[in-house]
């Protein structure tokens, strides 16, 4: 397994990992199921450090950064696991790759990550990471009913 920054190639196959519109609207609430080329080329083109996790020769899973401070916060979105991928380890080390990025590239004081109350893999995820939530907000799913958006933070950890 490796990381490296996406590429064009990649976006028709991480364009498959949403299976239904409730999984995109987890990973991407702006965006329309099924999510094709030209919306997921609009969120690279306003985030930065896009990038796949490689796999058994495939992409396996996508992350980017919505919003990058230095020293600061950088908050990672659109997390996206292939299905055959979850649950062997990829957004385990999707998040973690993330995270390095962070503290090596913005020398960030933490990295954050939001997720819906409806995700339950998500919330049960985040904290085995070690994320912790530190907000609620509501929110509005895409059929207009009110949900919960946390968000989870995680700190740098202390240099040795």
């Amino acid at each position: 397994m490796f990381s490296r920054p996406v590429q064009t190639a990649d976006l028709p196959h991480i364009c498959r990992f949403a299976t239904s519109a409730e999984e995109l609207f987890f990973a991407y609430p702006k965006a329309h199921y099924p999510l094709d080329v030209t919306q997921l080329a609009a969120a690279i083109a306003q985030r930065t450090h896009a990038t796949v996790i490689e796999h058994d020769g495939a992409v396996a899973a996508f992350a980017n950064f919505y919003r990058w401070e230095h020293g600061g916060s950088c908050a990672i979105g659109n997390v996206l696991v292939a299905p055959a991928q979850r649950g062997r380890g990829v957004g385990r080390f999707l998040i973690g790759q993330m995270c390095q990025l962070a503290w090596q590239h913005y020398a960030a004081s933490e990295v954050t990550v939001s997720c819906f109350n409806h995700n339950t893999a998500g919330l049960l995820f985040y904290p085995q990471l070690g994320f912790q939530v530190h907000a609620v907000e509501a929110r509005q799913t895409s059929s207009g009913e009110t949900c919960a958006l946390l968000h989870f933070r995680l700190p740098r950890p202390a240099a040795p």
